[in-house]
């Protein structure tokens, strides 16, 4: 199973940094494990191998999804976590803060493996609607548009902009621009 969440680590001068991820859930014998893999290069990648710990956060604000891919923000306010080097976000519905196990390396996307040291909640939980899931999908995209063909992107959007002109309310409507003005700006062929 994947779960997507945003990821706070400290770099090595202690500067946080916020990602959005994918988190893999695996069994193993003491239950479950976290298993991060981001990209090469990555800061998330530089900041798990210096510090060896991240906080996977849970949020139902898509707009630090949207944010961290776009560039639009990238400033999300953290607070400092209960017992790893890393930061959490300040607004997180709940976080989990893990310790990197073992390392597998891989030259796209080293797999780490994490356990759990300490988990907390902060705010309930009240469902995602249509349009978080489709701003969390755009995200998504947006973030492999090296990878993907144009025609793909359009469609999916396409899709995806259903639910947004459905169920958004601001937050959800201003995430959506800051992610289709990234995409414009990739296809007119500047650099986002």
């Amino acid at each position: 199973m994947i779960r997507e969440t945003i990821i706070t680590t400290t770099d090595a001068d202690g500067r946080p940094h916020v990602a959005p991820m994918g988190v893999t859930i695996e069994p193993d014998r003491d239950g479950e494990r976290m298993v991060l893999a981001p990209f090469r290069p990555s800061r998330t990648l530089d900041n798990l191998l210096a510090r060896r710990c991240a906080v996977v956060n849970h949020t139902d604000d898509v707009r630090v999804f949207a944010g961290c891919i776009s560039g639009r923000r990238r400033d999300w306010p953290t607070v400092p976590a209960e017992r790893v080097d890393a930061p959490r976000l300040a607004g997180c519905l709940a976080h989990e803060e893990v310790a990197v196990t073992e390392v597998l390396d891989d030259p796209l996307r080293p797999r780490f493996l994490c356990r759990t040291v300490h988990t907390a909640a902060h705010a309930d939980f009240h469902g995602f609607n249509r349009a978080q899931a489709a701003v969390i999908e755009a995200a998504i995209l947006a973030s492999r548009l090296h990878m993907l063909p144009a025609n793909k992107i359009v469609q999916e959007i396409d899709y995806l902009s259903i639910a947004i002109g459905k169920t958004a309310g601001p937050q959800e409507l201003e995430a959506w621009g800051w992610l289709m003005d990234h995409i414009a700006a990739h296809r007119a062929g500047e650099n986002p």
